[in-house]
Parts: structure tokens; C-alpha cells; sequence
């Protein structure tokens, strides 16, 4: 029988010992027995050894050895290769530039992969964006990557962006709120592919596709449709090689799965959701023989290590936070809005209309504690639902609504419209020239679209305005930290919140494989405080 032989440190068995030896996950760990018959308990150091090799030092029934265990091996191997990270850990694109070029700088310095959030922004801000990404990252060879939104009332914006990242070679982009392919978006993903010497297809652009439905999954994880590439080179946007490539490779080998999440967000829960995504995945790599592996991804809720490590326990190749950047140190978001998000609870969250896809229905995930953002964003929809244009609101009720919520007439809200759509997208004012509904609407968005920069800019008297996207993990994370360094708003680096996520998943991940053979582990080894970690 093999055994264990006592090294420079003493073996763990009372609860308090076990609770020390599981934050200790980077050295091989081996779960022993006290004696033959004796209680389970954890030993680092040392060294297994056959029964006729004791020796007469002292030694105890080897059960079983776990290896060194890192937070950079949590996730998937080729998911740090194909994009030459150290860890698994993504900091999503937060819209209107909130995840600032500052974060995507700081996350790539520190072996992680960040997106700007270039939704909502014109093509103009985006280029200097790049201009600051490309100065501070592009001599270095670290990775980063930029948001692609699908815009449905601006197709103008969106193929310009794509056009834009074409041109400067912006290899990794964040695709959101899409709900089926268009050429846009397969065009950015299959543009650049090429054939190796030894026969493999080298891809020059890696999408990442933000989803939160199978069906959704399904258009990402097959190939393009033949005719819509076909029109692709027709229009000289593939070429007839890029084509040919294409009708082997998905449109995404990157998935986010995004569960319970600020912004834009479906309200699944992440432990529903992912397993039946990777069966969606599986499904289609045997159905399409892949011959590369497709990196499933998880997000939303992750506030906390255990969220973290959870996450990784379903399978996840990497983890993306969203929410907890928000109020990080690079954040694009004003002091007052971290300020607001460091106080949210677990439940101080609402769903309200979004200025993208109000006139659908569409709803994002927001904050509701300290600002009145979702009571009247859901008044405006209440509006458009019941009157089909701006002169039909009755004239109490509209009088209503520019005190408490435009603090101004309708009309001149509505001459502000028109100037924005004049220069960013004429086309809408020609259909509200025809459709008062139509009309209602964009004034109606005018609110909404401006409460999120409101929140950004600090806007001193729209405090009660503020749109700041948000999910459960906030609440969550601010518990965790309650009472450490990361609980003041002046000491979250984007860093910080990622490695003591990360370092706290390795500590629950370490504290549960001990558990499941058998070692009684105390609750509290499940809990990792947070500590400030080198970068």
C-alpha cells in the first residue's frame, strides 16, 4: 500500500488546519489518513512512497494526490494560445465607451483579453479609440479586442464599424445583441482566411459571439448560409477563396453564453443555460466535423469566486465579468454612478425599456437603487403602447411628462431630434415625417438614449435619470468585498477584481476536489477574502 511520508510540513487534520492547507492549491496536495482506519486529512510536501520504503519516518495511508492547480489553468488551454493570454478572464465590452480603452489597456497588460465598448458610439470616437489602443498595445503584441453591436435602426453605423475594424485590423470583436446572421457581421468573421502550407485554415479575425438563447447558438456554431456568403462575393466584400473556406468553419469559435446580466439580457440562470449550449455545441462540431475546438465561454452573475468557479465547473474555457467592471477605477462611468453601484444590493436591479429596440419591446437590465431611470423609462413605453403619437397624449398627461421626466416641451425636444438624426441617420426622419407613432418614439428614445450618458458625464440635476446597466452579480461582488480593500470605489482596479476572482475560484475549486474525496472541509474554506494580489 502506498503512503505518505511527512515532509517540512505538519499533515492537516483538525478543521482549522484543513481550512489554511486549502489556500495553499499551488503545491500537489495528497489526502491521507491519520491511520489505517483513521479520519481523512490533507498533507503538502513530503512525498508518496511504497509501504517497504517507510524508513522509520513517520508516514500515513496515501488516499489520494491532487496536482498543483493555478488560476490560469482553470479554463481551456487553447483559449489562451489561440489568443495569447495568461488567464481565462475577459472584461466584456461595456456600451458608450464604459469599458474604456484604460480597462482594455490594463486587462492586456495583465495577461487577460478586454473589449471596448464601442456600442452607441460614431464611427469617428471608435477610430481614436483604436488610435489610443493601437499606440499603447500594438508594438507589444498583446491582445485586445472591440464591440460590435447589431444595430436594427442603424444598419449605416454598423457596416461602417465593421469597415472600420477591417480596415485596422482590430482581430477580436465582441458581437452583441444579435439574434440571427447578417452580412455585416459574416463578413468581419470570415474576411482574411487563408490556407497553410500544412493544409490548415489560418483565421485572421476572431469573432466572439455574445448569445443567450440555443437557437441563437445554432446560426454562430454552423457556417454562414451558402447564399448570403455567396452575396458577400458578389459584392466584393469575400473574396472566392474566403468562400470556399467558409463552408468548413463556423461563423464564431468563440461563444459567450451570457445568463443574468446587466444590459441586454434574457434573465437565465447561467447553470440552466450553459449546459445546454455546450450540447449545442457538441452537437454541431460532430454534425460539421470540425477538426478545431469551439471555446464556450461564460458570463453574467459572476460576482463572486464561487460564481466563478461554478462556472468553470460547467465547463466553461473562459469567464467574462461585466457588472463589477463597471464600477472599477477604468471605468468610462462618473464617480457618482460607481458611487450608486458600490451601495446596490443583490435585488436592487430592474428591468427597463431599451433605447435600441424600444419600439420591439425590448428590455435591459438596470440599476434601481438612488435613480427613478426604470419607474419612467417604463412610463414612456406605457405611452407609446397606448397613444399613436406625440398629439394624441392627452394634455395632462403630457404635461406630466415634461416635468417629471424631459423637463421640457415635447416640441423642443423634438427639434434636438431632429438635428441628431439629420446628420447620424436622415432615414428616420422620413418615416416619422410619415408615422406619428414612429415620431412619438424617437423622442420617447431621446430620454432613454441620453440617461445612460447622463450616468456617464455625471450630469449634475439628471441624478434621478441615471441608466446605469446592471445585473445581480453587483450586489452580489459588494457583499463579497464588504469590509476588504475592494470595497471602496477608490480601490477597484479592473486588476484587482479580476485576480481575486480568479485566485478565489482556485481556492473553491482546490477546497471542493478535497471535499469530493472524501476530506471534511469546513464551509469557510470556501471562502476566499479578497487581498491585494501582484499584477
Amino acid at each position: 500500500m502506498t503512503s505518505w511520508t511527512a515532509g517540512g510540513h505538519r499533515p492537516a487534520f483538525s478543521a482549522d488546519e484543513i481550512a489554511e492547507a486549502v489556500h495553499h492549491f499551488r503545491e500537489p496536495t495528497y489526502v491521507i489518513r491519520a491511520s489505517e482506519a483513521g479520519p481523512l486529512g490533507v498533507a503538502r510536501g513530503g512525498a508518496p512512497l511504497r509501504a517497504d520504503e517507510r524508513n522509520g519516518v513517520p508516514n500515513f495511508p496515501l488516499v489520494a494526490a491532487l496536482p498543483a492547480l493555478y488560476p490560469e489553468w482553470l479554463g481551456d488551454r487553447s483559449f489562451l494560445e489561440v489568443h495569447g493570454l495568461r488567464f481565462p478572464y475577459v472584461a466584456g465590452a461595456m456600451a458608450n465607451g464604459i469599458a474604456t480603452t484604460d480597462l482594455v489597456i490594463a486587462m492586456a497588460r495583465a495577461g487577460m483579453l478586454g473589449f471596448f465598448g464601442a456600442a452607441g458610439l460614431t464611427v469617428p470616437r471608435i477610430s481614436g479609440a483604436l488610435d489610443r489602443l493601437e499606440a499603447a498595445l500594438g508594438g507589444s503584441a498583446l491582445p485586445w479586442g472591440s464591440n460590435l453591436i447589431h444595430a436594427p435602426n442603424e444598419p449605416r453605423v454598423e457596416m461602417a464599424t465593421v469597415e472600420l475594424y477591417l480596415e485596422r485590423r482590430v482581430r477580436r470583436v465582441s458581437a452583441s445583441a444579435y439574434m440571427g446572421l447578417n452580412p455585416m457581421v459574416v463578413r468581419y468573421a470570415y474576411s482574411g482566411l487563408r490556407r497553410l502550407p500544412d493544409g490548415s485554415i489560418h483565421r485572421d479575425n476572431h469573432l466572439f459571439a455574445k448569445i443567450s438563447r440555443p437557437e441563437v447558438a445554432r446560426r454562430f456554431l454552423s457556417p454562414a448560409p451558402a447564399d448570403l456568403v455567396t452575396s458577400l462575393v458578389r459584392d466584393g466584400l469575400l473574396t472566392a477563396d474566403e468562400a470556399s473556406l467558409a463552408r468548413s468553419l463556423p461563423v464564431a469559435e468563440d461563444v459567450i453564453v451570457e445568463a443574468d446580466s446587466g444590459g441586454h439580457t434574457d434573465n437565465q440562470t447561467l447553470t440552466a443555460l450553459f449546459p445546454t449550449i455546450l450540447a449545442v455545441r457538441d452537437e454541431l462540431a460532430a454534425a460539421h466535423g470540425y477538426q478545431r475546438p469551439i471555446r464556450i465561454g461564460a458570463a453574467g452573475g459572476l460576482g463572486t469566486p464561487t460564481a466563478v468557479a461554478a462556472a468553470f465547473q460547467l465547463g466553461a474555457d473562459f469567464v467574462l465579468t461585466g457588472s463589477v467592471n463597471q464600477a472599477s477605477l477604468e471605468s468610462g462611468l462618473s464617480d457618482v454612478g460607481k458611487d450608486l453601484l458600490c451601495k446596490a444590493g443583490l435585488a436592487d436591479v430592474v428591468m427597463a425599456p431599451a433605447a435600441d429596440m424600444f419600439e420591439l419591446g425590448v428590455e435591459v437590465q438596470v440599476l434601481q437603487r438612488g435613480t427613478m431611470f426604470g419607474v419612467r423609462a417604463k412610463r414612456l413605453y406605457e405611452a407609446y403602447q397606448a397613444y399613436d403619437g406625440i398629439e394624441h397624449i392627452p394634455s395632462e398627461e403630457r404635461a406630466r411628462l415634461e416635468r417629471e421626466i424631459f423637463k421640457d416641451d415635447l416640441e423642443t425636444i423634438w427639434r434636438g431630434c431632429e438635428a441628431f438624426f439629420a446628420e447620424r441617420d436622415p432615414s428616420e426622419l422620413a418615416r416619422a415625417a410619415s408615422d406619428p407613432k414612429h415620431r412619438m418614439a424617437l423622442v420617447f428614445r431621446w430620454y432613454l438614449g441620453l440617461s445612460s450618458r447622463w450616468a456617464i458625464a455625471g450630469e449634475a440635476g439628471r441624478n434621478m435619470d441615471y441608466q446605469i446597466w446592471c445585473g445581480p452579480a453587483m450586489g452580489a461582488f459588494n457583499a463579497w468585498v464588504r469590509g476588504s480593500f475592494l470595497e471602496p470605489a477608490s480601490q477597484r482596479s479592473a486588476v484587482q477584481i479580476a485576480r481575486n476572482l480568479l485566485e478565489g475560484a482556485a481556492t473553491v475549486t482546490r477546497a471542493q476536489q478535497l471535499r469530493a474525496h472524501g476530506v471534511p472541509v469546513p464551509s469557510r474554506a470556501f471562502m476566499f477574502s479578497p487581498r491585494p494580489l501582484d499584477a
